[in-house]
């Protein structure tokens, strides 16, 4: 059950997980799920743990240590400039399209997007820019002087030129047509 709770820290991250939802989770009671919390807590607490367990109200969820943070920040400093392929798809994504929204994002890349958008906000590669008149009305968001500045674009009309889908089509129709004769 230890490594059940441990996973399932992990799952929610920094939103953290209310006791009486591991209790439902686990089908325990809340009493068998306070132990449990315990028990990963002492776990935690040895000294070959980079983890510990942080309250929030009601809730919990899985933090690092203070005394290891010199190298998450170095670590952090390191990898602000390198950009994962999925970030570079989002930000593609946003610079073609934008404004966009969120699920938007997410329906041309077909998976969840929250935590790329979140990081891509946060470094200053995108930025808030409105809401979509529609329903829930979603934030809009777009790319910055920062993304600019990153790729080596004056502007966003920088971007290159990319084929709108018919073209692609009618070029891969003559291609197949002229394969097809020789």
């Amino acid at each position: 059950m230890i490594a059940i709770l441990e996973g399932l820290l992990f799952v929610v991250g920094d939103d953290g997980i209310t006791i009486d939802l591991i209790s439902s989770v686990l089908n325990i009671s809340e009493d068998e799920t306070k132990r449990l919390i315990l028990d990963l807590k002492e776990e935690y607490q040895k000294d070959n743990r980079g983890l510990r367990i942080d309250y929030l109200g009601n809730s919990i969820k899985l933090t690092t240590k203070m005394e290891h943070k010199d190298y998450y920040k170095k670590l952090i400093e390191e990898s602000e400039n390198i950009l994962s392929e999925q970030a570079i798809e989002v930000l593609a994504i946003v610079a073609y399209n934008q404004p966009i929204t969120r699920m938007e994002v997410e329906t041309i890349r077909g998976i969840n997007s929250v935590s790329l958008i979140k990081k891509l906000v946060l470094k200053g590669f995108l930025k808030e820019s409105g809401r979509k008149d529609s329903i829930g009305n979603p934030i809009l968001y777009k790319t910055t002087n920062e993304f600019l500045d990153y790729f080596g674009l004056k502007s966003i009309e920088d971007l290159p030129k990319i084929e709108k889908e018919n073209e692609i089509n009618e070029e891969t129709d003559l291609f197949s047509h002229k394969y097809k004769e020789e």
